[in-house]
């Protein structure tokens, strides 16, 4: 139940930060608008900084179900534990994106030359349709996350416990700088999944489609990148290790 609780409230803050800044640099008239992609791109650095100093201690801080699956795949965790890791994941993450629709829905509200953009605040939504290369990216940008957050608290690398959370918000914004233009960088099933939910359930003027159609890209695309990161860290990476 800790593991549970832990991950509902690291994901949420997780979510309320960094849809936060999605929201406040995206919606017209907030005071961030047209902020920019390295405001958003910081700003979930940042989230995910805060959420791991938040629950590390208690659940290891996972908030992401790529990188449950890859802890579990290098036994760092039981597979027992994954479910609870997994409902605390996508439930801090709806609730999360609720409140972030709560503190914004006056914007929400208001009309915008490009609907479009109301729900790339709640989730990602690919430039081009390009189905190949979009689940390319979210493979990659979660590999990349993997292999990078093994090798920060690798204690072989020797980095103070207290830097980890900052290090690991500094690779999220390095991968949204280099590898997000193209999808928005999910890299995390329940970060997409959860606030695509809520977008689908609640109700505001001009609201554009879920699109559903798109989502399993954000899901799957993390975390076969999981499977290939916890893959070529073990069997690559740590046997370089002399």
């Amino acid at each position: 139940m800790s593991i549970f609780l832990a991950e509902v409230f690291g994901t949420f803050l997780l979510i309320l930060l960094g849809n936060g800044v999605s929201a406040n640099a995206i919606l017209p008239g907030t005071k961030g608008e047209n902020g920019g992609w390295i405001v958003i791109t910081a700003g979930w650095g940042l989230a995910v900084m805060l959420g791991i100093y938040l629950i590390g201690s208690i659940s290891g801080a996972h908030m992401n179900p790529a990188i449950t699956l890859a802890f579990m795949l290098l036994g760092k965790i039981t597979p027992e534990s994954v479910p609870y890791y997994f409902a605390g994941e996508f439930l801090g993450a709806f609730l999360g994106a609720f409140f972030v629709f709560s503190v914004y829905k006056n914007h929400y509200f208001t009309r915008s030359k490009d609907p479009k953009l109301k729900l790339m605040s709640f989730c990602t939504s690919p430039v081009h349709p390009s189905k190949g290369v979009n689940f390319l990216t979210e493979a990659l940008g979660t590999f990349v996350l993997v292999i990078s957050v093994l090798s920060i608290i690798d204690p072989m690398n020797q980095l103070a416990v207290g830097l980890q959370p900052l290090m690991i918000g500094l690779v999220v914004f390095s991968i949204g700088l280099s590898l997000g233009g193209t999808t928005g960088y999910a890299i995390n099933p329940a970060r997409d999944f959860g606030p695509r939910l809520l977008h689908q359930l609640i109700s505001y003027p001009d609201k554009p489609a879920s699109e559903w159609e798109y989502a399993w890209i954000p899901f799957l695309g993390p975390l076969f990148g999981a499977v290939l990161g916890a893959a070529a860290f073990k069997y690559c990476i740590a046997d370089l290790v002399i």
